[in-house]
């Protein structure tokens, strides 16, 4: 695969061109880091250890599911973000007119009446269930879990369990133990495998495989672009990703505090999302990072960008497109007067002139940008980025003296609402929910 990164534009304003070099001089350890960590298998996305059990274990769950007309995913986060950003993708039909199936639906809220109105559209006999959750104990997920199985029980009996997947970890967890108890059907999460790392795990890649999506050349392209990694940890200093976690650490070392996304392959817009999250809870840690913007072109052209151009100077931006062009109707030759100059130019064409003057323009507003232009967008080369956007991620976090792959402020909110809700064992969340409600409230009617 011929993708390019072009970096011509990505040292500019305050940013310095020698701004990474001395992210650089770190390769050595960092390539010593990352072979430790592949050997004693704390990455095991970019190692993929998994890769050949998921291409044995997948072919063998499809024919029992693939009978079935909806797929409902219960999970969040990262559990639910990559698979959506997949099946927008590579499965766009079921949010165009006059589809005919299958369908995925995906539960990755906790509002009532919306999951409400899902469950009674939904037929639990053409219906299998996919619950999501590494550590088994996700009290969003679980709760899903618990009121799609009594509707699944209610309308099928005790065959409820052929409704039912579970992806979770391989030996612990509430949700391991509800496969033991009731023979669920199951495909395992890795350990050490985060939620926003696994995406290209049986997480998002039952869901493709579920509506058809070449899922295995997703998995090739990701494991193409980690092989020299994974094989040759030394290379570390000359490959791609770490050549982007040295360009984001100089951004947040010179005083720039958001890093947008601009995704102008419109098939790909949800990867803005799978990325925000990514990005976000990896590096948001101790007063650093930098705040993800996804942004879609040529819609966000109209709305943000004006911002992005003439706003605060403290943003980067990854620009992303495709060098291939889907074939399309082209403008005729009666067009107006003032419009003739379109005659005889495909329609596709607007999209790539929109994208180079939205690059232009962010350029000469001296806006830091680096260019991912992509050789086509099938799945392959979405695997490929999403493998490219994982490895910079945790290099980036090395490069800043943060784990990147926990979420402490994420778990405090949860163990908040756990208190809340009356699980026990939570003595210090409680005292700081009572003091919390105690003080007096300053209001304002609107």
């Amino acid at each position: 695969m011929a993708h390019c990164i072009e970096w011509s534009r990505a040292y500019t304003h305050r940013l310095p061109k020698n701004a990474g070099e001395p992210f650089l001089s770190r390769r050595k350890d960092l390539s010593e880091r990352l072979a430790r960590e592949l050997a004693a298998g704390e990455l095991p996305f970019l190692g993929m250890p998994y890769r050949e059990k998921l291409r044995e274990d997948l072919p063998r769950l499809l024919p029992l599911i693939k009978p079935f007309r909806h797929m409902l995913l219960l999970g969040i986060g990262g559990s639910a973000l990559g698979a959506r950003a997949i099946q927008r993708a590579f499965a766009p039909g079921q949010d165009e007119p006059n589809h005919a199936g299958p369908w995925l639906w995906i539960a990755d809220n906790v509002c009532a009446r919306s999951f409400e109105a899902l469950l009674g559209k939904l037929h639990p006999a053409d219906t299998v269930v996919v619950c999501v959750s590494k550590s088994g104990g996700t009290i969003e997920t679980l709760a899903q879990y618990f009121l799609v199985k009594d509707w699944l029980r209610a309308a099928t009996g005790e065959r409820w369990r052929e409704h039912m997947v579970v992806v979770t970890d391989r030996t612990r967890g509430y949700l391991r133990e509800e496969v033991l108890r009731h023979g669920l059907y199951s495909l395992e999460v890795p350990d050490f495998l985060g939620g926003r790392y696994s995406a290209l795990s049986a997480v998002g890649l039952l869901p493709a495989a579920f509506l058809g999506i070449d899922w295995q050349s997703l998995l090739d392209g990701a494991r193409d672009l980690a092989l020299p990694l994974a094989q040759t940890p030394a290379s570390l200093g000359v490959h791609p990703s770490f050549a982007l976690a040295c360009w984001a650490k100089a951004l947040e070392k010179h005083r720039y505090t958001q890093l947008i996304f601009f995704c102008y392959i419109p098939s790909w817009a949800a990867y803005g999302l799978w990325f925000a999250q990514l990005w976000a809870e990896s590096l948001g840690k101790n007063g650093k990072g930098t705040m993800p913007v996804p942004a879609v072109g040529v819609t966000d052209q109209h709305s943000v960008n004006q911002m992005f151009l003439d706003g605060p100077r403290d943003k980067g931006c990854l620009f992303l497109t495709s060098r291939s062009r889907p074939q399309c109707g082209s403008f005729g030759a009666d067009l107006p007067e003032q419009w003739s100059w379109l005659s005889g130019k495909p329609f596709s064409s607007l999209l790539e002139a929109e994208a180079l003057g939205t690059r232009m323009a962010l350029a000469a507003s001296g806006v830091p940008l680096v260019h991912l232009d992509m050789e086509d967008d099938g799945p392959r080369a979405a695997g490929a980025l999403m493998m490219l956007l994982e490895a910079a991620t945790v290099f980036t976090g090395w490069l800043m003296d943060i784990n990147p792959l926990d979420q402490p402020a994420v778990e405090m909110g949860k163990r908040l609402a756990n208190a809340r809700l009356g699980a026990k064992g939570y003595p210090g969340e409680e005292a700081g929910l009572a003091a919390f409600l105690a003080e007096q409230r300053q209001e304002q009617m609107f």
